[in-house]
């Protein structure tokens, strides 16, 4: 498929993603990125001193998804628990402080809030390297009185949307019985779109599903590596076990690849060079800038191709990074290579 007629109208579908409401409910999580400068090697251990520099806490998870909706213009209304600890009273002050409310967030007092600490390190003029990074991890367990206030929460955000992403990074505050009511409560045809690490399979009724390779992999049981033929038999089983009728594929390098009922697949290449700077958060971005674009009345081939330039800009940031709509516009107009 040629994308040459495309750029008038996905210019115009930028500006359509101002004001658009979409649930985020998921797992929320505190990125923390600590800097620092190399120092010497230790005399205790053959490791690395760093010195420190400066330390940066920014939405991740399903806070990132939101982070990215809202930098598009849209207005994301989260669903999710977070601790009463210090990371939790953190994430909430820095989704705050981008205008995203927390009214759904409910606070769990023997939760912690996940956060995943990285340590970068290079010289004071150059690109800081990922270094090691530790996951503090917990578990939301099955309770029938938070359950019932994320539903209530799911529900009362679900009345005023215009469609509904379901973040699922296995931490437990979204599973796929939100599914259902969230259809019930949203208006009609609006789209819910699923984004699950671990859990893809169990997800019925949704519109869209968003894996990237490594989760249609361990959905398939299989490597799928270059072949076309093992994605396209992947994706089949995939949606013929979820009832789905669509799913956009995030393949890394290799772009992207769209599949809905009744047409062939659309292979969208990367958009800009595969040689990126930090994927972290990538995936978040690409399912903001595509439920938003959904939801604003895109195709799903335009909406795809938003996602896709969304996410080679956003590849070319450190850390967990956001689009704006300005440069999703740079990217369309510059783009010589998919709207040929």
């Amino acid at each position: 498929m040629t994308f040459g007629v495309f750029r008038d109208r996905l210019l115009a579908l930028v500006s359509s993603l101002a004001g658009r409401r979409l649930v985020v409910a998921g797992d929320y999580v505190l990125d923390r990125f600590v800097y620092g400068h190399p120092k010497r090697i230790s005399r205790e251990a053959p490791v690395l001193i760093l010195r420190f520099w400066k330390e940066e806490n920014l939405p991740g998870g399903a806070g990132n998804t939101a982070a990215n909706i809202r930098a598009l213009g849209g207005v994301p209304l989260p669903v999710g628990a977070v601790g009463e600890d210090e990371a939790g009273r953190v994430l909430k002050r820095i989704l705050e402080e981008r205008g995203i409310g927390t009214e759904g967030l409910v606070p769990v007092a023997e939760y912690g809030t996940p956060t995943k600490t990285r340590i970068l390190g290079g010289a004071a003029h150059s690109i800081k390297q990922q270094v090691v990074r530790l996951d503090r991890e917990g578990h939301l367990r099955a309770d029938g009185q938070i359950g019932s206030s994320l539903r209530r929460a799911l529900e009362r955000s679900a009345a005023v949307a215009d469609g509904a992403v379901l973040s699922d990074y296995g931490y437990g505050a979204i599973s796929k019985d939100a599914v259902a009511p969230l259809r019930r409560a949203l208006p009609a045809g609006a789209p819910i779109l699923v984004d699950s690490r671990h859990s893809l399979r169990t997800y019925r009724g949704a519109d869209a599903l968003t894996p990237n390779e490594e989760e249609l992999e361990e959905c398939a049981g299989e490597s799928l590596g270059d072949s076309a033929v093992a994605l396209e038999r992947a994706v089949s089983a995939l949606r013929q076990e979820t009832g789905c009728r669509m799913l956009l594929v995030t393949r890394g390098s290799r772009g992207m690849t769209l599949f809905r009922d009744g047409d062939p697949p659309v292979y969208i290449p990367v958009h800009g060079t595969d040689q990126v700077a930090d994927v972290t958060g990538a995936g978040d971005t690409v399912l903001a800038a595509f439920s938003l674009a959904l939801a604003a009345g895109a195709t799903p081939v335009e909406a795809a191709l938003l996602a896709n330039f969304a996410g080679g800009v956003v590849v070319m940031k450190m850390g967990t990074a956001v689009v704006t709509p300005e440069e999703l516009r740079d990217a369309i107009l510059a783009d010589r290579t998919i709207l040929k």
